[in-house]
């Protein structure tokens, strides 16, 4: 089981969801949320079924919270007061002989510790927090909570502070037990009743607290509020009331009388004294967790799918301009489009330099290639701006390069003029007709034997064959050929694939939907054996 839950958690990780597809920012929550619920919880309750319950206190700003965790340990641990938001950072309360469980990085691993014996004095330090809270966890061991349960009081889950309320949510995930607390005025805003229904859809062990309830209006409120949780299906959950009374406004030193909170102190000793009991309310939690994930992970799956199909026709659109780039460039060649302008008047003019001939057909293929390459730009940025996530995600420029791509492309035009030389060289020296001087006027009919066009490359090929021997005039032309067609691949394809690139960086790949589908499969057929 735990063999299937790692492999699970590390495809949960591995995810990505790169473009700002609809959906995607709720998959990147739904997967923060279900690595924060397999590290903090999950994983580390199944390894140690015997740790400590860990109550999690949450609630909505002025609840109450932090009072009801200081009166349920007999003394100030946390920081209760006017100020809001009050809790700056998270403190874990337990009995000190169960510190070790909570010390390490059993649970929480992401977080450091931090001892304490009591509530920060230090008004600076908190107000620091308060502005730009850690991720960091006071610790505070008290022999007032029995052996077997920790308190931990969280933010707000209303916060100011964005950070607060992220962090409330994921201390609620790391824990056994999740204590909701509200106020007699509040019970029946949105934001609580958000986590009732996370509590009822994940099935964790919930209680919940009806705080400073006026006295005569006690009965009526807690009936009210007890057919509003009978209506959201939770109607079992255990409920506690705690009257309105003057220290329920927390302060310096502020504890709720043991009365008020006795009930709750009870439920909660005996869930942390008796084994069963203890095994009970983690089960249920961890029973919960597991069943959860057969409904949120399909999410990611077909999050991941759209991803991957958003891409395929992202890098469609690209292959689909660069293809018709290459077309157009053999096109282009076999019509004689390369010898034209400046080479076709060198090439008319002849007898001429040939030396300065072949400078202008290096140019012109050159010139035929950055056309073709800045065609297939255009064209795909047209195209990727129909995909709005590309756009989005800026695919539609062409990435910053540190070579200009004009260069890149007539330099290889230039290296295939220097490869044709040695080549008509070569030929002339096997050649018994031709002599030493002819090397150059060699290469010049090679070039227009093959960009020519029809017009002029049957006259340069007799010509040439004249002059090196028919037999060694085709072999030359056919390893010139092959050597012009390694050259617009290797030009075309590059620069598809730098254009590609930024694309290929966001290929998540078939197997993140397959592997996250199959490692649920496995947690799934483990559950129903046990």
């Amino acid at each position: 089981m735990m063999d299937a839950l790692t492999e699970l958690r590390e495809r949960v990780a591995a995810a990505r969801f790169p473009l700002p597809l609809a959906g995607a920012a709720r998959a990147g929550r739904g997967q923060a949320e279900l690595l924060a619920q397999l590290d903090d919880y999950l994983v580390p309750r199944l390894r140690s079924l015997d740790a400590p319950l860990l109550a999690v206190v949450g609630g909505s700003t002025g609840a109450g919270k932090s009072t009801l965790v200081n009166s349920l340990v007999g003394r100030r641990v946390t920081e209760a007061g006017v100020l809001r938001p009050t809790t700056r950072l998270p403190v874990l309360v337990c009995h000190p002989d169960d510190l070790g469980w909570f010390a390490g990085e059993r649970i929480l691993p992401g977080f450091t510790r931090e001892l304490g014996e009591s509530a920060p004095d230090d008004d600076a330090e908190d107000d620091e927090r308060r502005e730009a809270p850690g991720r960091c966890l006071r610790l505070v061991p008290d022999e007032g909570l029995p052996q077997g349960l920790a308190l931990l009081d969280a933010p707000d889950i209303d916060s100011a502070v964005r950070a607060n309320r992220d962090l409330a949510a994921e201390l609620l995930c790391a824990a056994d037990v999740w204590i909701l607390v509200t106020s007699a005025s509040r019970y029946a805003d949105a934001l609580p009743w958000h986590l009732l229904r996370s509590a009822k859809e994940l099935d964790v062990t919930l209680l919940t607290v009806l705080d400073r309830v006026p006295h005569q209006v006690a009965g009526e409120l807690s009936r009210q509020y007890g057919a509003l949780l009978a209506r959201g299906g939770l109607g079992n959950a255990p409920r506690f009331t705690i009257p309105e009374l003057p220290e329920s406004a927390g302060g310096a030193s502020g504890l709720l009388p043991a009365t008020a909170v006795q009930d709750l102190r009870g439920w909660l000793a005996h869930r942390a004294q008796d084994p069963a009991a203890r095994a009970a309310a983690a089960k249920r939690t961890a029973r919960g967790a597991l069943a959860s994930l057969r409904r949120r992970l399909p999410a990611l799956a077909s999050a991941s799918a759209s991803q991957l199909a958003a891409v395929q026709r992202i890098a469609g659109r690209i292959d689909a301009a660069y293809d018709e780039a290459v077309e157009h460039v053999r096109a282009e060649i076999s019509a004689g489009a390369v010898l034209s302008g400046d080479a076709l008047a060198l090439w008319e003019s002849r007898p001429g330099d040939d030396a300065e001939f072949l400078d202008a057909v290096a140019a012109g293929l050159g010139a035929l290639l950055h056309c073709a390459v800045a065609a297939a730009d255009e064209r795909a940025a047209a195209d990727l701006r129909k995909e709005p996530a590309a756009g989005a995600a800026g695919l539609d420029r062409r990435p910053p390069e540190p070579e200009d791509p004009p260069q890149r492309v007539h330099l290889a035009a230039r290296r295939w003029r220097r490869c044709l030389e040695e080549l008509a060289e070569e030929a002339v020296r096997d050649s018994e007709r031709a002599a030493d001087g002819d090397a150059e006027e060699a290469a010049a009919l090679l070039a227009v034997t093959l960009l020519g066009g029809e017009e002029r490359s049957r006259p340069a090929a007799q010509t040439l064959g004249t002059l090196i021997g028919t037999e060694q005039a085709r072999a030359c032309y056919d390893r010139v050929r092959r050597l012009l067609i390694d050259c617009l691949e290797r030009v075309l394809e590059g620069e598809r694939t730098r254009r590609l690139a930024p694309v290929d960086a966001l290929r998540t790949g078939p197997d993140q939907q397959v592997e996250l589908i199959a490692a649920l499969s496995v947690l799934e057929k483990l559950r129903e054996k046990r």
